[in-house]
């Protein structure tokens, strides 16, 4: 029909092609709000470690630097490094059970109940026998029987006994009281440095008792020696030449006529 357009119309997209691309710059939306300020929080509180024990204990060196190993080398003890003179403590309170003020060990020898030189062993309130070796003295007053506190110094430390070529340290040992013969036990039974790792930086309520016990009555109260037992033999005294025996030999005389 004349005057009719009778083709589809273009869609929009191509519309808009044909117009070119279209550009904007959308401006941000303005914002009512203003920041929110986080409030600072308290300063942390220190919450004190568990109490495990009925018992309070303390490192058994005072008021100096000290090193140690937290592994077993020949005997479940610990040396633990520190300066000579140091002060030696009670870990905890409880009762002297044997002093030994004379440092008697000898390289000749070598015997078990003197390696320790200078030493004092505790029979703790919780039924655990501590030992500190290699003294250089002992505390006047302390003695067998004596009643001590955790903390109270029993001595300062050293290098006697079969530590004099080293530098001065603490021969420190956990075991369970028996009597003084069998020193093989006093010397050590307990592995100690999980202890001393928690009385010194930690827990001071965490007690070997425990597992003093467990190993009690695994080895029982009296156990053999099988570690480091024997001394050196001692060596027998040089016997001096027998003399000669007289014989009463004549051997005459010599005649100056020669006849």
């Amino acid at each position: 029909m004349a005057g009719i357009n009778t083709r589809p119309p273009a869609p929009a997209a191509e519309a808009m092609a044909a117009e070119g691309p279209i550009t904007a710059t959308i401006p941000p939306a303005a914002s009512s709000q203003t920041p929110i300020e986080i409030p600072k929080g308290d300063d942390p509180v220190p919450v004190p470690p568990p109490k495990v024990s009925k018992f309070t204990y303390t490192f058994p060196v005072k008021g100096c630097s000290v090193s140690y190993q937290s592994r077993l080398l020949v005997l479940p003890k610990t040396t633990i490094w520190t300066g000579k003179g140091c002060a030696f403590v009670s870990p905890v309170d409880g009762v002297v059970h044997e002093v030994n003020d004379k440092n008697r060990w000898r390289p000749s020898t070598d015997r078990g109940r003197d390696r320790e030189g200078r030493f004092v062993t505790i029979a703790g309130d919780d039924g655990v026998l501590y030992l500190g070796g290699h003294l250089d003295s002992i505390t006047p007053g302390i003695a067998p029987g004596v009643r001590v506190s955790s903390g109270q110094q029993l001595g300062l430390v050293g290098n006697s006994g079969n530590a004099r070529d080293t530098a001065s340290n603490l021969y420190f040992a956990i075991s369970w009281k028996t009597d003084p013969s069998l020193w093989w036990v006093r010397r050590g039974m307990v592995k100690p440095w999980n202890y001393l790792n928690s009385w010194l930086k930690g827990n001071r309520t965490l007690s070997p008792a425990d597992e003093t016990r467990a190993v009690m009555s695994q080895t029982g109260a009296t156990p053999r020696c099988t570690i480091l037992c024997a001394s050196k033999p001692t060596p027998e005294p040089t016997r001096k030449p027998r003399k000669p025996r007289d014989e009463n030999i004549d051997i005459g005389t010599a005649d100056p006529a020669g006849g």
